[in-house]
């Protein structure tokens, strides 16, 4: 059998052929193009499944649990509902409603006397050197024979 092009064929063949040798170019660059293209769509889906959780980010500990619980239920669930309230959740900040009620107890006991908040308590003496040889720490004991006492 001789190599080369039917008679009946026309000289040039589009590109999407495949070649005597059964190399397959087309399927080759379909292949790669859609492993490329489901990667790039899985990257942004949990890029945009993790945006609540972004936005959350700089708020509080509670809101940022709660808006990453409601990002892995809508995640395994797909329910959008929990996607959804998890991007509300992370876009209104949730009000501090204890500084206020710390500053009232704190006013309160200065009124009645009470000890004074940590804030504005004197701080403690500075810690005394440890003696580290053994001499010094006999000549430093009130105690010692040869200390003073």
């Amino acid at each position: 059998m001789a190599d080369g092009v039917h008679p009946a064929a026309i000289q040039h063949l589009p590109f999407f052929l495949p070649g005597p040798d059964g190399s397959d170019t087309l399927f080759t660059v379909m292949t790669v193009f859609l492993i490329v293209v489901l990667f790039l769509f899985g990257t942004f889906y949990l890029r945009l499944h993790s945006l609540p959780e972004q936005l959350a980010h700089g708020a509080s500990k509670v809101q940022l649990q709660l808006v990453g619980v409601l990002g892995l239920l809508a995640l395994f669930t797909h329910n959008h509902v929990f996607w959804v309230a998890a991007l509300l959740i992370a876009l209104v900040p949730f009000p501090d409603f204890a500084r206020p009620l710390y500053s009232m107890a704190e006013s309160l006991e200065r009124l009645a006397g009470g000890p004074a908040p940590a804030a504005a308590a004197p701080s403690p003496s500075p810690v005394e050197p440890v003696a580290t040889t053994p001499v010094a720490a006999a000549a430093s004991a009130p105690d010692a024979p040869g200390g003073k006492g």
